[in-house]
Parts: C-alpha cells; structure tokens; sequence
C-alpha cells in the first residue's frame, strides 16, 4: 500500500505555519489568555451595521457568494478612485498573496523582500518555487532603495513592500514611495501591502494610478474594519492583471455573510474613525505604560505598538514568555535588530490594564 506522490517541491519543503495561532497556545497552556494583544485583531470589533448586515444575509447562507463580488467591488472602485476593472476581492491578503505569488512566480524565480517582513508572504514564495532575495530594514524600517538594487541584482519578479510595516509599526511618506517607483526594475511588480494604511498618517499612501503596471495594492477589511474571521481582502491594479486572477482564483471562495458585512463597514465612515481615535488612544497608553516600566517604543502608523525591551532578541523572548505564562498574549519581530522588541496590538482598556499589571512581573523575571 502506497500513499500520495507527492512533487519534488513538496517533499523538499518543511511543514512551516508562519502564526502559532492564540487558540492553539491556549490549548497547549490549558487556560484562556486574559488579554489578547498578539494578533493584531481590532479588539474594538466591527461596526453594528456591519453586524447588522451579517446577520440580516444568514438567512441566504444557502446560496454560494457572487463569484465576480460585483457590489463590493463597485463600492471599492469609489473609494478608491479607480474602476471596477481594477478591483479584486479576495479570502484577506493572505489568500491575495498566495494567488498572486501563482500567477507570477515559478521554480527558481526571484523575489526580494526585506528580512523579517512579513512571513506568510514568504511562505507563498516558498511554496510555489520561488528564491527569496533579503535585504535588512534601515534603522527600523524597510528600505524601498536597498529592495530595489536587490531586485536589479538578481532580476527579481516580485518585490515585497509594506506600508506601514509590521512587525515594526513603522511607514514611508508617499510621496517618496512614488518617486523611489522610478527605481523599479522594469518587468518587476511591486507589491504594496497596506493592511494598516487606514491608521497611518495624512499622506502614506502614495498617488499612483490604479493602471500603473509596476504595483498591485493590497488592503484588508481585517484590521479598522474589525472584520479578521470573515477573511476579506482586496487588491487594487492594472486591468489587465486584476482579469488574470480570473485563470486561477477559486471563484466561489468569498462567503456571501463576508461580502455582505464588507459592504456595511466601508459604508460606515463614522464607525472607521470611532475605531481610529480607540487605536490612537491605545498606542498612548502603551507607550505610557512602556515608560512607566523603563522602556521606550517606536512611532506606530498601525494598530500595534513595537515596544523596545532593552536588550537583545534572547531577552525580549524572555519578556514575552513571560507574559504568555502570566495570561496576556503578545508576539515579536523574529530578525535581529528588530528583535529587541515585543508587538503589542492596541487593546480596550480592560485589556490594557491586564499589561499594566503584570508587565513588571514579566520584566522582573526575566532580568532575574
């Protein structure tokens, strides 16, 4: 008896989950986090028309979701100033990551990304053939220049850019973004994930015409939307490359309860910022609370804050184990220098007074 034949490719790959999910460390604790601050979730949740709508569509769970997702697309379309054409909805960036990684990269082909980005993106790469090309962020940023000259190097298909960043929290000004397109070598996209854009300053993102043939934009409604379990993202591009995910996309994989409540929460502009003015009171609190306890935190344009422990990344493992065993849920950068830090999402205040409380214990025992 034989079991399935697996490819080359599969078989030279290891088993690799980019997150160790909270609820698989509660299992493996046996107790429930007292605070869940590691997944960058909108603890603020979705808007109540959102909810609304969800449960207004249940009663039509029976029937598979528009496969083109024609009203959220022509919402979006307006909101981003583009056409339809332009616009694909898919299962969250994730799920947009791993289809445009298909379309575009084969055994052997280069990609460049920054060195401790995000790693479900690599985990695409990897999957599909691809050879990951890494330069290192400058002073706690990615660099657009260094990827850049890396892609000329080796002649990259693919660049992966997020603004603003995470694990880091921190974000380019767009109008240098577009100047440094210029550097783009030609036959290269550039991916621009901005999952956090909707909590980054007046001007992040960058001018750049939905039909521009160098970058493909990718946005979630799992961050200010408060929507992460519906799965639901969206892609803005050029016509052209927006109609061939049509060749390999799984069609009917948007639930119709998603698409529904998407449509609700980009209608509902005052719930957005609600959850925007929550985020920015919370990055207050976790920056207080890092001084009060001799830390100091980078500048967030997200709804996390990157706090610095001090030392090294041995050290910062040593704080957020740490707080795991003491019930609040966090996570850190995994790159040197970058690891130095613990990510904190921005929380409720009952959620941020559980830090408050045991982050002392947590620094005690691991400088003891």
């Amino acid at each position: 008896m034989t079991g399935p034949r697996y490819t080359d490719l599969i078989q030279s790959l290891p088993s690799t989950v980019p997150f160790v999910g909270p609820e698989e460390q509660e299992r493996a604790r046996g107790a429930p986090f007292r605070a869940r601050l590691g997944a960058n979730e909108s603890l603020f949740g979705p808007s109540p028309k959102t909810i609304a709508a969800m449960q207004a569509e249940l009663a039509d769970i029976w029937k598979y979701g528009d496969p083109s997702s024609h009203e959220l697309r022509h919402a979006l379309a307006a909101h981003m100033a583009c056409a339809p054409e332009n616009i694909l909805v898919g299962e969250g960036i994730d799920g947009l990551l791993g289809n445009l990684v298909r379309l575009l990269i084969a055994p052997g082909d280069a990609v460049a990304t920054s060195d401790g980005a995000y790693p479900t993106f690599n985990y695409h790469v990897a999957g599909f053939g691809g050879v990951l090309h890494k330069v290192p962020y400058v002073e706690d940023h990615e660099d657009p220049s260094l990827l850049f000259a890396k892609a000329h190097e080796v002649g990259a298909k693919l660049v992966y850019l997020a603004n603003p960043d995470n694990p880091m929290g921190t974000w380019h000004d767009g109008a240098k973004l577009t100047v440094a397109l210029d550097d783009l070598p030609e036959g290269c996209l550039l991916l621009l994930d901005e999952a956090y854009i909707e909590f980054a300053p007046h001007g992040t993102a960058p001018t750049i015409d939905a039909e521009d043939p160098r970058v493909i934009r990718m946005r979630t409604f799992s961050k200010a939307h408060g929507m992460a379990g519906a799965r639901i993202g969206y892609a803005t591009g050029a016509a052209g490359l927006i109609k061939s995910f049509d060749k390999i996309r799984n069609h009917f994989g948007m639930n119709r309860v998603a698409q529904a409540g998407a449509l609700a929460a980009l209608e509902d502009r005052e719930w957005l910022a609600h959850v925007q003015r929550e985020v920015q009171s919370a990055r207050d609190r976790i920056d207080q609370i890092a001084r009060d306890n001799g830390l100091t935190t980078l500048p967030s344009a997200t709804n996390f804050v990157a706090v610095d422990c001090g030392g090294d990344g041995d050290f910062a493992k040593a704080v957020l184990d740490a707080l795991v065993a003491r019930d609040v849920f966090v996570r850190m950068p995994f790159v040197a220098p970058q690891n130095r830090c613990i990510r904190i999402s921005c929380g409720r205040p009952q959620d941020l007074d559980v830090l408050a409380e045991v982050l002392p214990e947590a620094l005690s025992e691991a400088r003891g």
